[in-house]
């Protein structure tokens, strides 16, 4: 299970280093790809796959489905850690994330996401003010 937040900077080559904490999760070769909310989701290969079944199966002749599922994959690459614990980020996921050179990976149990330092602090500012009505709406905690 993938959890907390690491702060880290792109180089001038585009290449990010993943939290130490995060590389056993992750395994030596894992999948980024566009996510949500313009950051970056990567994936463990298990788990990259699971997703691959599910969407799969979604159906072909809905258009938000080959919307979505042509979005997801075509923004997929392969990445592997060189000895470092760095990954190259390709030009059009960093520019989809609006990455320059701050950069925050976030644990969210079974994926890493990647998101620019900004954008992270103005979505950790906006959730945070909706955080106890959305709790209270979706999910119960027995907090």
């Amino acid at each position: 299970m993938f959890m907390g937040e690491y702060h880290h900077t792109l180089d001038a080559k585009g290449r990010l280093i993943v939290p130490a904490r995060f590389r056993e999760g992750l395994g030596d070769t894992f999948i980024v790809t566009r996510g949500l909310d313009h950051c970056l989701f990567a994936y463990p290969m298990s788990e990259w796959r699971d997703i691959e079944e599910k969407l799969r199966s979604l159906p072909l002749t809905k258009a938000d489905a080959r919307s979505f599922v042509r979005f997801f994959f075509s923004g997929a690459v392969e990445c592997e850690l060189d000895k470092q614990g760095r990954i190259m980020l390709p030009q059009n996921l960093r520019d989809y994330a609006q990455m320059e050179k701050d950069v925050v990976a976030v644990g969210v149990s079974t994926r890493v996401e990647f998101w620019s330092a900004e954008r992270w602090k103005v979505y950790v500012e906006s959730a945070s003010e909706s955080f106890d009505a959305i709790a209270e709406n979706i999910v119960d905690l027995g907090i």
